[in-house]
């Protein structure tokens, strides 16, 4: 009696070849298992293929901008600066820190904070002798410069790089009309440095200086970082045109010889006859009175 094999409708892959029974083991094309298995194939296979065309891309990038880029100056360039900002900074954490902070944040009760003062400030304070401060006092004298015009320029750039502010200006700082400088100078600046610069008295100890001494640079920048009592002119209030005006009228009154002689704040002529005159009615009143009582 012969058997019945259940699965004998099956085909049998007995006696095919080693390969075509290795395929009829696999699931048929159409099934769902099949075709979730391809499709996450087809998926890993595009992503593995957008992350190595994204890598090459940027390979590329970075390769063409190397090769093209004037790498030199701008390393060049970049040492300078870094070298002078190091050296600023050395200068600064030698006299400078104590009163201003390690990170130009300012002191209380010590110094105001450098951030946003700019290489202009440094420059006034610096070279006019005010900073480094010997002592606390109500204004900040001005005196022979300590620091050397490199030590000030490695300053001026740490703080610049540093805290940011109002840069120096460039080109000739009297090329501004006289006449104008004239009429802004006596409008913004004559009711505390007199009409000619010669300086006044404020109140609280305090005095405006004379502009006697002062360079170009020196009135430019005091006039962008209003030092003491001074304003702050920046260019919303005068620009630069009307700065370099200034600077011209100022330099120009100086250069001039005072007309009638010695004159008291260059007041002129008038200042001979008010001597004149004080001095001979003193003189006058003297010898009545000596002459009265003798009688």
């Amino acid at each position: 009696m012969s058997t019945t094999n259940p699965q004998s409708d099956a085909p049998s892959d007995e006696g095919a070849p080693r390969g075509l029974r290795r395929w009829s083991r696999r699931p048929a094309d159409g099934s769902p298992a099949a075709a979730a298995r391809a499709r996450r194939r087809s998926k890993h296979r595009r992503r593995v293929a957008n992350v190595a065309g994204l890598m090459a891309a940027l390979v590329l990038t970075g390769t063409l901008y190397s090769a093209l880029s004037p790498a030199q100056a701008t390393e060049e360039s970049g040492a300078t600066e870094s070298s002078a900002e190091a050296a600023g900074r050395e200068l600064y954490e030698r006299s400078c820190i104590t009163c201003h902070g390690e990170n130009l944040e300012g002191v209380p009760t010590r110094g105001p904070s450098l951030i946003g003062v700019g290489e202009a400030a440094v420059y006034f304070q610096v070279h006019t002798g005010r900073m480094p401060l010997v002592r606390q006092e109500a204004q900040a004298p001005d005196k022979p410069a300590v620091f050397s015009d490199e030590e000030i320029d490695q300053l001026m750039a740490y703080v610049q790089a540093n805290g940011g502010g109002p840069t120096l200006p460039s080109g000739d700082l009297r090329e501004g009309d006289l006449t104008e400088g004239g009429e802004l100078f006596r409008l913004n600046c004559a009711s505390c440095h007199n009409f000619v610069g010669e300086g006044g008295a404020l109140s609280s100890g305090k005095r405006a200086p004379s502009l006697e001494d002062a360079n170009d640079l020196e009135i430019y920048t005091a006039m962008l970082s209003g030092p003491e009592n001074m304003p702050v002119f920046g260019d919303n209030q005068l620009t630069p045109e009307e700065k370099r005006a200034i600077v011209n009228y100022v330099q120009t009154i100086k250069a001039q010889a005072d007309p009638g002689g010695a004159g008291i704040g260059r007041i002129g002529p008038v200042a001979e006859g008010v001597v004149i005159w004080v001095v001979g009615v003193a003189a006058l009143l003297f010898g009545i009175f000596w002459m009265g009582s003798k009688a």
